[in-house]
């Protein structure tokens, strides 16, 4: 696992104008922790392709050297998502969030935002995190300090051959300002009421189910609905159940738009 040999733009960011009947309706897609864009760009050029406005933002910290990881603070993460997220508002009538493991967390942390309640019609999560339940993330800040990475978390992909082009490295003062901004999020679930679709693999080697648990538990969505996967692993989107998450976001978007026009 390594950002080196992307496809070219696979990790910068990713803008795909629609067309036709869906061309007003715009998904944001975001990426997870030490991932790139690049596990993001199959979902967004199946949506891209059905006519849907799409954007893919590279978050801050991602796509160059793990080492910048170490550099950057929590909030520019949802300050990014929500930057795209205003350049989809300004364009389309519908803006919907989908989010990968931490792209989930970010999805959920931007959702619950007040001045952006109004611009999201529905949120889409794959493996999403919430907490890290690893009894060493309490002494992460001392960790940080005395050693400046651990071992890859990334591509837990149970089809062969796959990558999502992120670090091989998981960066420990990027992991202390993670656990941050997921405790502040988790307090914000409630909150949160637009409708929900959550994908969970059985087999996630990255994240306990207790994330989409809570998730689940604890959100304020009166619609909401958890379907589980049996041929993926953490990184589901670049996985053998990819076809049924893009599948069925189509269907989640459609029912949703429906039910307002």
């Amino acid at each position: 696992m390594a950002v080196e040999g992307a496809p070219a733009g696979y990790l910068q960011d990713f803008y795909g104008p629609g067309h036709g009947s869906h061309k007003k309706i715009g998904v944001l897609l975001l990426h997870g922790f030490t991932g790139s864009p690049a596990s993001m760009r199959p979902w967004a050029h199946f949506l891209n392709d059905r006519g849907f406005t799409v954007r893919v933002p590279l978050i801050p910290g991602h796509g160059t050297r793990w080492q910048d990881l170490n550099k950057v603070k929590w909030p520019q993460w949802p300050a990014k998502a929500e930057s795209e997220l205003s350049l989809l508002a300004e364009e389309c009538d519908y803006v919907f969030v989908f989010g990968l493991s931490m792209g989930g967390g970010n999805t959920l942390h931007v959702a619950a935002r007040a001045k952006l309640r109004e611009k999201i019609s529905g949120i889409v999560l794959v493996n999403p995190m919430i907490h890290i339940p690893d009894l060493a993330i309490n002494f992460v800040g001392l960790i940080k300090h005395l050693v400046a990475k651990r071992p890859s978390v990334g591509d837990d992909i149970k089809k062969p051959g796959v990558t999502e082009w992120g670090y091989d490295a998981l960066p420990t003062k990027g992991v202390a300002e993670l656990h941050k901004f997921l405790k502040i999020t988790r307090k914000s679930l409630p909150s949160i009421e637009v409708p929900l679709l959550l994908f969970h693999s059985i087999d996630d080697h990255v994240l306990k189910a207790s994330n989409s648990e809570i998730i689940m538990d604890e959100i304020g969505s009166a619609d909401k609905v958890r379907i589980e996967l049996a041929n993926s692993y953490h990184v589901a989107t670049l996985d053998f159940d990819a076809e049924t998450i893009f599948a069925n976001s189509v269907q989640f978007i459609e029912k949703v738009v429906g039910s307002r026009r």
